[in-house]
């Protein structure tokens, strides 16, 4: 099947062209033809594969054929970077259109909230938001969502991680009832069942390899003493040459720690978290996609809604503390049709929660073995209670632990 056969206009089917897309992915093939036919939809399926064009091309041909007034379509997302990328996809989708848009996040100067308040008055047909900021420009009496006719949750399960319920609903308290409402989302937990159940009227859904790594993706695990870690990346970084890889922390401190010890070993790379300013983090991201940096280190904030192309590894420094976002972490490699690896460090404080994992993938990761030179590593036991005591994370000495 290729996107002519959905009889999409004929300038976002020239977008599409010149981005060289040409065949659907299935979440596309499965949720456009519905959402053309004015549906409701709920789509679940892992990320990477498409979602963010299976709304935006339906709302797009929507728009060119139904010239209207005003803010045509919301989209909610739950982080910037997120915003950021759908505004860039949209840009592209919508090139050979006179389609306007515009994004509204944090974190951003005085004269930004100006920018966003006039083309939020003047109408521009795409807002692209994430829940707090929208709040408050809806708030101050100014925005007209009057001629809404699409409402679009992205990324809905991370928005209510994300304690965004009771914004969606304030903003949903804006929107028109007479709307189409689209949510889309990696995991389908209860919770996103009962946002459902309040928002959307008589979905469609479609559900496509949920909460389950993409099997390009080539996983590996080492269970190793919270020591022994940087031991063990420096290893993995000099045993073969990467062009792009991500390692993820759980916390800011130890993403700015294994970031510079990182840049000691000659590598281009940078630390990206939320003590950055916005214009920081956007600079590091774009030198990231044009291979001006190898090696980003973050936290769970580009764990979704980033989509770099070539990323071949993936290293999970700390296990992530919510089993889905191990999903979405080593989803940002062997995205479309290529292939990557992904590699995770297990402390014995650590094991609990990496078979909690493997239980959601329904897969036993295989356990690689930590090179001699690093010490003894402790077996993989995972059902064996721990004391309280020790966490498995601290040097006996040194300086490097983890805080």
């Amino acid at each position: 099947m290729t996107f002519k056969e959905f009889s999409l206009h004929q300038d976002l089917l020239s977008g599409l062209g010149s981005m060289g897309f040409d065949e659907p992915t299935p979440i596309q093939e499965q949720t456009i033809p519905p959402i053309l036919a004015g549906s409701d939809i709920i789509g679940c399926a892992q990320t990477g594969t498409g979602k963010t064009a299976a709304y935006l091309l339906p709302t797009i041909h929507h728009i060119l054929q139904h010239k209207g007034e005003g803010i045509q379509a919301l989209v909610i997302a739950p982080t910037r970077e997120l915003a950021g990328q759908i505004d860039q996809q949209l840009e592209g989708f919508s090139y050979f259109t006179p389609i306007s848009s515009t994004t509204i996040y944090g974190g951003q100067d005085a004269s930004s909230f100006d920018k966003q308040k006039m083309a939020l008055k003047g109408g521009t047909e795409i807002v692209i938001a994430t829940p707090g900021k929208l709040l408050t420009h809806l708030n101050l009496g100014y925005v007209n969502l009057d001629h809404l006719k699409f409402f679009i949750l992205d990324e809905a399960d991370r928005m209510l991680d994300m304690g965004f319920y009771d914004d969606i609903m304030r903003i949903a308290h804006h929107v028109p009832e007479h709307r189409q409402t689209l949510m889309f989302s990696a995991t389908m937990p209860p919770k996103i069942r009962q946002l459902a159940k309040n928002l959307l009227k008589d979905p469609h859904e479609v559900n496509i390899a949920i909460s389950k790594p993409a099997e390009r993706i080539i996983q590996a695990a080492f269970s190793v003493h919270g020591h022994q870690k940087l031991g063990l990346l420096e290893h993995l970084l000099q045993a073969k040459k990467v062009n792009s890889l991500i390692v993820f922390c759980a916390r800011k401190t130890t993403v700015k720690e294994v970031g510079k010890i990182i840049q000691k070993l000659d590598y281009e790379v940078a630390a990206i978290h939320s003590d950055l300013e916005q214009s920081e983090r956007e600079n590091i991201l774009r030198k990231f996609k044009n291979k001006q940096l190898n090696i980003l280190v973050a936290t769970d904030i580009l764990s979704r809604g980033i989509d770099v192309e070539g990323i071949e590894l993936v290293i999970n420094y700390d296990v992530p503390n919510d089993a889905e976002d191990y999903v979405h972490r080593i989803g940002r490699t062997a995205r479309a049709a290529a292939r990557g690896a992904a590699f995770t460090f297990i402390t014995p404080d650590e094991q609990s929660a990496f078979a909690r994992i493997e239980k959601l993938i329904e897969s036993t990761v295989p356990k690689a073995k930590v090179p001699a030179n690093l010490g003894e590593a402790p077996a993989y036991t995972p059902n064996q209670r721990r004391g309280r005591g020790g966490n498995g994370n601290r040097k006996r000495s040194g300086k490097w632990r983890k805080k």
